[in-house]
Formats: C-alpha cells, structure tokens, sequence
C-alpha cells in the first residue's frame, strides 16, 4: 500500500565529553568499528531473543523517522527478523534509571493489545537505545500522506478500527495504577501523534514511544530546527492526561479532514453548522449516509478534545464509550 523512500543519517563528527549523556546519533555508526568488545542488549521479554549492538546497528537499513528527540530506523536480523530501532539524542536519567523507566514501560506495553512491545534496551556511554516491534504498513502519518498523494486512501470504516485502537490504547494507559513511580508518571503517553500510530496489516493500530518523553530530551541540530521552522507543530507537549487528550483530537481532525494547522480550529468550530449540512466541504474522503452521521459525531468529539479549556476535555474514558456506541450503532 505504501511506497516510501528512506535515507540513511547523514554522517556528523561531533566532539562530545567523555560524561556526555547526549551524543550524536549518526556518528555511532562510524565509530563502531572501534569497540573492542559487543555489548549485550538488556531483554524485556522472557525468553527475549538475544540482540547485540553490533547485529542492531549493522543491519539497519533505512531511517523510518528522525526529530528533535531522535532516530528511529528499521533493523533486519540475521534471522530476518524485523525490529524497529530508537535511539535517543540526550537521555536525561542516569543509567541505572534509565533502565528501569524502560522496564517499567515494556511492562505496561507488552500486556496490551494496542500498544507497541518493547523488545530490548542499552544504555552504553555513547548510545542510548530500545528496540521494538516493526510494523510493515508503517504509521498513520505515512497512510494519510500516501493517500493524498495518490496512492490507496484509507476508506470510513478502516479510519474508524483505527480511531477505536488508538482511544483503547489512550484509555489503557490513563488507567495505570499506581498513577506514578518513583518520579515516572505511568498514566500518561506525553507524545501521542500520527506519526506514532503504527498499523497492522487488519488496520488495528497500535500506539508507540509511550513515556519515551521521559527517557529523553529534545536536542535540536541544523537538521531539526529547519524542519521545525517549516512544518507547524499541532501537538499539545505537556505531560498531563489533558494535553493526551488534546493531541488525540488532533489526530482525528488530520484523518477527518486533513487538518494540520492550529489556526484553523476557530474557523471550523465556527462553521460546524454549515459542515453538517454540508454547504462546506471538509472531510477529505468520500461517505454518505449512516458513515457521514458517523464521522459527524466523531468530529464532534474531535473539537470536544482540543478545546482550549483543558478542564472542558472530555476523559478518554468518555471518549471511548462514545466512540465504542457509535460502532455498535453502524453495526
């Protein structure tokens, strides 16, 4: 469904301090060369297969993503297995921490359906790394923008299994308990966007890089910053169950209506009654009827989560048993 074009990181040779916790990514692969001895990837799976730096570095072979907070690539073992590897920029917790952030989140990760699992882990004095599952159809960034660009677009009733499987995943994380530990809040994703909704091939989705925003800073290069200064970021970056919310309402105006852009929220608000009738186009995909009702109410539900009153933002809880009553209802 999806043809893409990847390139590998472009080569940099940065100086960092021995103690440095930041690093540049992409130097790494020049300098592998020089370790003496592998090191081992940490497992958070049991009977995990075993992983190497040296076998995960090696055999990535294109770069799915790059952004402020680091670098995620696709890795084909020797066994022909398909990982998906990040690698973070500037970790912000001591290794002992960082381990247990990691063990703690793959915890969580892998006893959920909905949630991408996390095979492994390092944290060396040079890199800082985890490594997930891979998911061939790639993110729901990479679905929206094939689509508009000619190729297979999402029809209605796929956008919605998607929308189901990203509220599921949203509700199973606000519903941890304990809510925090030691310092690490467990109850919130903190970095939920298109690009982090990964699609099976039955387009059930899965949410990824859940609490990475707690492993790692943003640092930002020539690369990163010239991006930034040409795409508008969407996205609420709190750390709070509201700005969760927020970013979900958002990700459903971008599969609803292609909306990318905060300075539209007023004027669709505005024109909510004449969307509804249909004197304005908006959705960017073809439906009538019972489907047009039901796109209807979840772009009600959108607006209801990016509203700019945080405490007016529905839970996901709510979210959920709308959304699941809608389902039953086109069913």
């Amino acid at each position: 469904m999806l043809s893409r074009a990847f390139t590998k990181p472009k080569r940099s040779f940065k100086e960092y301090g021995e103690n440095s916790r930041s690093g540049s990514i992409s130097e790494y692969d020049d300098c592998i060369v020089g370790f003496i001895d592998d090191l081992p990837l940490i497992p958070c799976e049991n009977n995990g297969p075993s992983l190497s730096l040296k076998e995960v570095l090696r055999t990535s072979v294109s770069v799915m993503g790059e952004n402020a907070r680091g670098l995620t690539e696709k890795v084909v073992l020797s066994n022909a297995r398909l990982c998906t590897l990040k690698r973070f920029r500037k970790v912000i917790v001591r290794k002992s921490e960082f381990g247990r952030r990691v063990e703690k989140l793959a915890q969580v990760c892998n006893n959920c359906d909905y949630l991408v699992p996390i095979t492994a882990y390092l944290y060396a004095k040079r890199i800082k790394l985890v490594v997930s599952d891979y998911y061939p159809m790639g993110s729901l960034a990479d679905l929206l923008s094939g689509g508009r660009r000619g190729q297979t677009a999402l029809n209605w009733n796929g956008r919605v299994i998607i929308i189901e499987s990203i509220a599921r995943a949203i509700s199973f994380i606000h519903g941890q308990s304990p809510e925090t530990v030691k310092n690490m809040k467990m109850n919130v994703h903190g970095n939920i966007k298109s690009s982090n909704i990964m699609i099976n091939i039955d387009l059930t989705a899965r949410l990824s890089d859940y609490g990475f925003v707690q492993l790692a800073d943003c640092v930002e290069d020539c690369d990163t910053k010239e991006k930034r200064a040409t795409t508008h970021n969407i996205y609420c970056e709190n750390l709070s169950q509201k700005s969760d919310v927020f970013n979900f309402g958002m990700v459903l105006l971008d599969m609803l209506g292609a909306v990318q852009d905060l300075s539209y929220m007023d004027c669709i608000v505005k024109l909510k009654e004449s969307i509804k009738q249909g004197d304005i186009p908006f959705f960017e995909f073809h439906m009538k009827g019972k489907e047009r009702k039901q796109a209807l109410k979840v772009l009600e539900i959108a607006l209801a989560c990016t509203s700019s009153l945080p405490e007016t933002r529905p839970s996901v809880h709510q979210i959920l048993f709308d959304l699941t009553h809608l389902l039953k209802t086109s069913k």
